[in-house]
């Protein structure tokens, strides 16, 4: 790798050597795309095949055609009326197109990527909190409704004056080029937006800049979260912060030389900070294969063959693709591979140690969020590696252990919220909501994760838990790791969602929900007998174990826990009205900024919401009849 990064040392030596701010790092978006041009101008840099087959046709682009690609963009989104201010939203899977749009928005104002598995309703939410003036997206296409979906969402966001279509048509070769115009979904728009194609509107443009760059530091981006705990915040991002993220992967990890593959979503903060930024810092290749990534069709199947295809040196990858990869057989030549990236949700031991018997290959784990414009730590790539710890913070990254109840400091080895400064955190302006930043620090300084953990005497750090995943048990808290922890050493456990089920007398019961391994024949009470035997909390036994063939996920592997809740919710509310002998029913689990879990409830007779209320006044979750339609 031509880079050593053992640990605290290593660490402490690259502090040493001066301060953040006097580093001399390009400024803006653009000062960082000029300078990759100007330094490996001809080398590849970003390579693209719609289909996963280890000989389908691809395309890769130069950082001279990247530069000249967001120049391009830039100026587009620049002639629709988009300064610094205004906003540049995608809702897209992967392409290059996608690039493109991320790098150009963020140039000529600020880029906003919106998770493509959104329902309108969540889309369009997103695009007025960001007062978003420009939308690209795809044109309609088989096999996804995704046009569809930002159409209706557009309809409710009076903001947006322009909707840009990618054709994914361009892509296709042979017969299915031949196809697809005959079966292309047809669409009609009823929004109030002026619709363009951006291949067209793209080759219009000048491949320099028309407009002068920004002068200085700036907000360039806007992220929804995509966590496990509610609703999508819009967290900000500078360009300092991305700066940060790329030149941590250049500093410690990534030359020119190196081939990452990356099949994780662009809208993802792991994707666009940690590996794009680090790649236009370092003039790496980085490889995205399929618009779905891990999701696409073949991709698990095909993904080693891919790694000989591009002779791969790093790759990138979630826990949930790496279980699905350990039940297939690694039937290529990996021997150029020198290391696996795994982040987003803690790596169950077993799984890391049946991936580096397998492939020979090191497992690296590292942790970062989203309102810290993501990295914050990482296992020494040549150093100790503690399995289940999340390394040692970055350098000029500072985490403090502070108590929930005080804030005070805590020792080594005390639990309490993980808090971090550093150039990715927006203090003060982590969220667009000023509300939202309400209590969000100590000192001023230090972001609140909402994370529990601790750093060992080592200066390793672990993760225990959520802060809010909390389950509060008549009064007694009750982390939801420590079960799902437990269950992942059962030999039929994929993964495990442990959350509070609403309880009449409790407040909130222990409940999981669990996803076997493929050919998993353990039954709910196998579990409930392992629980009592390996959860050594008495309180913290599930009252309710659930299997599901597959859980809830964002894009990048975390188990989404506010659809768990939403079932758990649904199941004991039901019952409770069934057994009170109400005719009613929950038709849906929605989402209210101010209520929180709203239950929302049809009827098939006279029922009064008196008699409602006296059966679900019990529960601490609000109720609501369903509107008609």
């Amino acid at each position: 790798m031509g880079k050593t990064y053992a640990g605290k040392a290593d660490r402490d030596a690259i502090e040493a050597v001066s301060k953040w701010e006097d580093r001399g790092l390009p400024v803006t978006m653009h000062q960082m795309l000029e300078d990759i041009k100007n330094r490996h101008g001809g080398r590849p840099a970003f390579s693209y095949q719609l289909t996963s087959g280890a000989t389908d046709a691809n395309e890769t682009l130069t950082w001279n055609d990247v530069y000249a690609r967001s120049c391009q963009a830039a100026n587009l989104f620049r002639s629709l009326g988009v300064g610094e201010d205004d906003v540049v939203a995608y809702v897209l899977p992967n392409a290059t197109e996608t690039l493109d749009t991320l790098l150009g928005g963020m140039v000529a104002g600020i880029a906003n990527p919106i998770n493509p598995l959104l329902e309108p309703s969540q889309i369009s939410a997103i695009l007025r909190e960001t007062r978003a003036k420009v939308v690209v997206t795809l044109k309609p296409f088989p096999k996804t409704d995704l046009a569809q979906k930002v159409a209706a969402a557009v309809k409710d966001a009076p903001g947006v004056t322009h909707v840009i279509e990618v054709d994914l048509l361009r892509y296709l070769t042979g017969l299915k080029k031949f196809i697809v115009p005959l079966i292309r979904p047809k669409q009609t728009h009823t929004h109030h937006a002026k619709v363009l194609d951006f291949t067209k509107e793209l080759a219009k443009q000048n491949k320099t800049l028309d407009f002068a760059d920004s002068t200085g530091d700036r907000v360039a981006a806007y992220f929804h979260t995509g966590g496990t705990t509610g609703m999508p915040k819009v967290a900000q991002h500078k360009y300092s912060g991305m700066v940060y993220n790329g030149w941590l992967g250049h500093e410690l990890l990534f030359d020119e030389n190196e081939v990452i593959i990356c099949p994780l979503p662009l809208f993802h903060v792991f994707a666009v900070h940690v590996i794009m930024m680090a790649m236009i810092r370092s003039g790496a290749h980085v490889v995205f294969p399929t618009p779905q990534g891990y999701r696409g069709d073949g991709v698990f199947d095909n993904f080693w063959k891919l790694v000989e295809r591009y002779k791969v040196t790093f790759m990138i990858t979630v826990p949930t693709a790496i279980s699905a990869l350990m039940q297939r057989p690694v039937d290529a030549d990996i021997s150029s591979l020198k290391m696996a990236f795994s982040g987003s949700s803690p790596l169950p031991v077993e799984l890391y140690k049946r991936f580096e018997s397998a492939c020979n290959v090191t497992i690296t784990e590292g942790y970062g969020l989203t309102e810290a414009t993501c990295l914050v730590s990482i296992n020494p790539p040549d150093g100790e590696k503690k399995i289940g710890s999340i390394g040692i913070p970055f350098p000029y990254c500072d985490v403090q252990i502070r108590a929930v109840s005080d804030g005070a400091v805590c020792g080594p080895d005390e639990i309490g919220e993980i808090c971090v400064s550093n150039p990715g955190v927006f203090a003060g302006n982590t969220y667009t909501e000023a509300d939202k930043n309400v209590d969000l620090y100590r000192d001023e300084t230090y972001l609140r994760t909402g994370d529990l953990g601790r750093l060992d005497e080592d200066g390793y750090l672990w993760i225990t838990g959520r802060a809010k995943d909390l389950i509060i048990r008549g009064g007694h808290n009750i982390d939801p790791a420590e079960i799902e922890e437990a269950l992942a050493g059962h030999p039929d456990v994929a993964f495990a969602g442990a959350i509070g089920q609403p309880d009449a007398h409790a407040g909130e019961l222990p409940c999981v929900y669990v996803e076997l391994v493929d050919g998993g024949k353990a039954t709910p009470d196998d579990l409930m007998a392992f629980c009592k035997e390996n959860v050594h909390e008495r309180a913290a036994h599930p009252k309710h174990i659930e299997l599901m063939d597959e859980l809830p996920k964002t894009a990048v592997g975390k188990i989404f826990k506010p659809d768990l809740r939403r079932a758990a919710i649904t199941r004991i509310y039901n019952a409770a009205l069934k057994e009170a002998g109400l005719e009613v029913e929950v038709a849906s689990v929605l989402e209210d900024k101010k209520r929180g879990l709203v239950a929302e409830l049809t009827k098939s007779g006279d029922v009064s919401d008196a008699a409602v209320t006296t059966v679900l006044g019990e529960f601490t979750q609000p109720w609501q009849w369903k509107e008609a339609a």
